[in-house]
């Protein structure tokens, strides 16, 4: 297995785990894919996405934030930067096909998800929606930072859970 491009500080004093000077907790992927999957049954998919939309999108954009501080990062580079540390920390792979900060614009491809694993491939429906709003907040920022401020939205077109090779997600205007 190759060696992590992704440097781990640890506090020695609170124990807390770093990466690009941001607070990480790490968990077996089992465990959030369970406790992820018992949410959802217990709200409904549609709920649930609702509830943790808003949140994930506030936290991609003020991710992107702080790592165009820490690293000096803009415009698209930001983005990629955000696309690289998920597929770093497990999340799947994911691949910019298309991206258009000017028009509020993006494809972005999901290989290997965290959620679509042996146990739910076969699920026929879209089981990666959580990562949609983080995609549109990430881009939000990218858009604000080359002043074109505008409202995001996202969607998972396609998820490897329904038969696909791959998810596939669209970022545009909001309506």
């Amino acid at each position: 297995m190759a060696k992590p491009e992704v440097e781990i500080d640890v506090d020695p004093q609170t124990g807390r785990w770093f990466v690009d000077q941001m607070p990480m907790i790490l968990v077996p992927q089992h465990f959030y894919n369970n406790n992820h999957f018992a949410i959802e049954a217990a709200l409904g998919a549609d709920a649930f996405d609702a509830a943790l939309a808003p949140a994930g999108h506030t936290s991609a954009y003020v991710w992107c934030k702080k790592q165009s501080e820490v690293y000096g990062l803009e415009g698209v580079d930001v983005f990629a930067h955000y696309m690289k540390r998920l597929s770093q920390r497990g999340w799947g792979l994911f691949s910019i096909l298309a991206i258009d900060p000017k028009a509020g614009t993006a494809t972005i491809r999901l290989d290997h998800s965290s959620f679509v694993t042996d146990a739910t491939r076969g699920a026929g429906r879209k089981l990666c929606y959580m990562f949609a709003p983080w995609l549109a907040g990430a881009l939000e920022f990218v858009c604000e930072q080359q002043g074109a401020p505008r409202t995001l939205a996202s969607r998972e077109v396609q998820c490897a859970a329904e038969g696909h090779d791959f998810c596939l997600f669209e970022v545009a205007p909001a309506a």
